[in-house]
């Protein structure tokens, strides 16, 4: 993608122009802030600045280790799923500035870009509204961890940054709103981008940004109204649908870069912007590292059965002892699990055996070694978002998805269902369109079921969106944290002591206080600069 190829060192200029003092002469042997905008490649590399500033993987792929798909072992990611986490928690910091950084600069290019006069217009009113985006996605993260948060909707100075108060998390999410609906008459639909511009904020990422930030509030029929905004009127929105294969949608480089179902992705190019995190994800025995965030077992038994059945509904047809046959096949796409078909780059197999004692060559190898940090504590690893053309230590240019098609139909479902509206076209054209694209064939399983489909609806957004760092926002907004996340995290089947919960491993304890977690605690670092900030309850 060409508009992101560049890596342009400016965010610290911008910063800089925006401590300087207003000068009444513009020096002429370098940028001043009175100069700096009124150049237009100026004003594009601050823009590129802003994309780079959005999100990354990392903010991308730890939140599933906060929820119950997987299990990190160590530092912050443990110390908050396991309920010990306090104000001066490294993660929350981190995050808390990350967000504001962002911004900080959104702030400083849209209180100054209106200093060009040779860019076209219509050129500025886009950037402005890609900015508005940028603006509201960190400020709709900001809500969703801390809660209520300061809303600074220009570059604040110092003394104001030491005293803006908190404001309601309703009433930023409201700013949130406004801000994209404001943004979309100035931004093209997918249909209208060029390549080369691949990965630009379009109508359709602002609706699926508001579309997202109505569902985490409950809005359900402002997400049904939204949603049908990008299912049926694509002809001012952009052209949407799901790619026909889930697996290359993530791991086949053409099909990441180029599909019809990302509606906005975190973009990367091979040696000029990368990510690595799949090398602590991986199988050792295919060139992983350590296992930093391992699927559980409470992930892999989600995916129903080829029949539409839990594994735990009788008539499934699961059998205990042989657990991954006739399984959704998106949990094979998702999770390697033991005796697995690993498929190599050059499209060569090999099996990757987990269980102790199982490798029939080299019974040393097997994947699965209590206390070993290069193995994982569950007996799982992640096979989703594989690049098979990474380079050296699984450094990666594939994109990473910020919106999908899919989670459009996930969440037109799941509004529909809660207003009483689920019917069999409904569920055709979402839950059905989804399985079906899996690779379900059985009628039971595809077609329109009987009975209250809230838990239906709830596994099939786990199982399609799985690794992508939605499941922890599912459990939080659903209010079920309290259950899901308090007690064992399991893992496979593989525990020599059958007394310990049916012989299936146990690594992290968790704990969860329905009274402090469903919020982050504001940085203490925060709280000591700001004297109007106030901390959440508990911390």
């Amino acid at each position: 993608m060409k508009f992101l190829n560049k890596t342009h060192i400016i965010a610290f200029s911008l910063l800089a122009l925006a401590g300087c003092k207003k000068l009444d002469i513009a020096p002429t042997d370098r940028f001043s802030d009175l100069t700096f905008w009124t150049v237009d490649v100026n004003v594009n590399n601050a823009l590129n600045n802003n994309y780079s500033l959005l999100y990354n993987s990392s903010l991308y792929f730890e939140p599933e280790a906060l929820s119950d798909n997987a299990y990190s072992p160590s530092g912050d990611l443990n110390l908050i799923a396991s309920g010990n986490a306090t104000s001066l928690t490294a993660k929350f910091a981190g995050d808390w500035a990350s967000y504001y950084k962002t911004i900080k600069s959104v702030n400083i290019f849209l209180d100054n870009v209106d200093q060009n006069k040779t860019l076209p217009a219509a050129t500025i009113a886009r950037m402005k509204a890609e900015n508005q985006f940028m603006r509201a996605f960190a400020l709709f993260n900001l809500t969703k961890w801390y809660g209520d948060v300061p809303l600074p909707d220009h570059d604040l100075t110092p003394e104001e940054a030491q005293v803006i108060p908190r404001t309601s998390k309703a009433a930023v999410s409201d700013y949130i709103i406004a801000q994209l609906e404001a943004a979309i008459p100035n931004l093209p639909s997918k249909d209208q981008l060029p390549a080369s511009e691949n990965g630009r904020i379009t109508k359709g990422a602002a609706l699926a940004l508001e579309m997202r930030t109505l569902l985490y509030q409950g809005k359900m029929a402002e997400v049904v109204a939204v949603c049908e905004k990008l299912i049926n009127n694509q002809a001012t929105y952009g052209t949407y649908s799901l790619t026909p294969n889930y697996s290359a949608l993530f791991s086949d480089p053409a099909t990441n870069k180029t599909n019809s179902e990302s509606i906005l992705s975190l973009q990367y190019v091979p040696t000029v912007r990368t990510w690595q995190n799949f090398w602590d994800f991986a199988p050792r025995t295919v060139g992983g590292r350590v296992s930093a965030m391992a699927p559980t077992q409470e992930l892999v038994d989600d995916y129903v059965m080829l029949n539409g059945k839990g594994i735990k509904e009788a008539g499934s047809g699961y059998v205990e002892t042989n657990p991954y046959v006739n399984r959704d096949p998106r949990l094979t796409a998702t999770v390697v699990y033991d005796r697995y078909t690993w498929v190599n780059p050059n499209n060569t197999t090999k099996t990757i055996y987990i269980r102790p004692g199982s490798d029939p060559v080299q019974p040393g190898l097997d994947e699965y070694s209590p206390g070993s940090q290069s193995a994982s504590a569950t007996g799982y690893y992640w096979r989703k978002y594989f690049d098979p053309i990474a380079l050296s230590s699984f450094v990666s240019g594939n994109n990473l998805h910020l919106f999908r098609y899919a989670e459009v139909l996930l969440t037109y479902a799941e509004a529909k269902n809660a207003l009483g509206q689920m019917d069999a076209s409904v569920w055709a054209k979402t839950i059905g369109a989804l399985r079906t694209r899996a690779g379900f064939t059985d009628a039971a399983a595809l077609s329109f079921p009987a009975g209250d489909l809230t838990a239906v609806i709830r596994r099939e957004r786990r199982a399609e969106l799985a690794m992508e760092g939605l499941r922890v926002d599912d459990i939080r907004r659903w209010k079920v944290a309290e259950v899901t996340m308090n007690g064992f995290a399991h893992g496979a089947k593989f525990a020599t002591d059958q007394n310990i919960d049916n012989g299936y491993i146990r690594t992290q304890q968790r704990k969860f206080n329905p009274q402090r977690d469903y919020l982050w605690a504001i940085p203490s670092s925060e709280v000591s600069l700001n004297k109007n900030l106030t901390q959440n309850p508990g911390y």
